[in-house]
């Protein structure tokens, strides 16, 4: 790539992956299209896209880190529940064609975004539930699900994550943007990359723009969910939700 492709690689990087920080998911919205239409292949360009979406995951865990105090437990939990289903999403994903998974997962993408439009106050509190053994059984289930798709079909798979952490969990959007960021951007998708790269092909020569552009833009997301609040990351998350389910039914 030359200059200005980087450059305009490094743009689409920051953009994707500030409202990703900030709405709890959504970087492949934008950037695994982008990579797509700048000529590489699907299977390359997922792969390349996941190890870039890492370094998400550390922009927005030093920003986080700094205001957040996170239940080591829990995230443990979210880590051994997740990352077997990324590794065998990221296994097949490579190995069948994925138009019709694409559909199916956009309209349940946009119905997350209706259902939190309608629920005024859904995710403004912080009311910790299921914390049982069946709850943390149930839940755990629940991310093993999303961490198959996060292997497999990676635009929006974040925002599973954050709404099953309200949903089932009872965090605030604050708190499961948190976790989604940091375990979800770092472990998650780490587990993803790594597969990925040793089943697929890495276009590394592009990784500078999109690493760089995503810890600076994982970092200025992270800053503006901290200070803004749950009400606009609950508007942000719609929004990002919603397109990501047109933009995947749509193709």
């Amino acid at each position: 790539m030359n200059l200005l492709d980087q450059l305009i690689l490094l743009f689409i990087s920051f953009v994707a992956n500030m409202f990703s920080a900030f709405a709890g998911g959504g970087a492949g919205l934008i950037q695994l299209p982008a990579l797509i239409f700048l000529g590489l292949p699907f299977g390359q360009a997922l792969a390349t896209h996941k190890v870039a979406s890492v370094a998400l995951g550390v922009g927005a865990t030093v920003r986080h880190l700094r205001a957040s105090r996170l239940d080591r437990r829990f995230a443990l939990f979210m880590v051994i529940a997740g990352i077997p289903g990324v590794v065998i999403g990221a296994s097949v994903i490579l190995q069948i064609p994925d138009r019709m998974a694409q559909v199916a997962l956009g309209v349940l993408t946009g119905g997350l975004g209706v259902y939190s439009v309608f629920r005024g106050d859904f995710g403004q509190q912080y009311r910790p539930i299921n914390r049982m053994p069946s709850g943390y059984l149930i839940g755990g289930l629940g991310l093993f699900g999303i961490g198959l798709l996060n292997g497999s079909l990676t635009s929006g798979t974040g925002l599973f994550v954050t709404l099953w952490l309200i949903s089932w969990f009872g965090l605030d959007y604050r708190r499961a943007v948190t976790y989604t960021l940091i375990l979800v951007g770092m472990f998650w998708n780490g587990a993803g990359a790594l597969t990925l790269g040793l089943l697929g092909d890495i276009q590394w020569g592009w990784m500078p723009a999109l690493i760089l552009g995503s810890l600076l833009g994982g970092y200025a997301g992270a800053h503006l969910s901290i200070v803004k609040g749950n009400r606009w990351i609950k508007r942000a998350f719609e929004v990002v939700a919603l397109l990501i389910g047109l933009k995947l039914i749509l193709g």
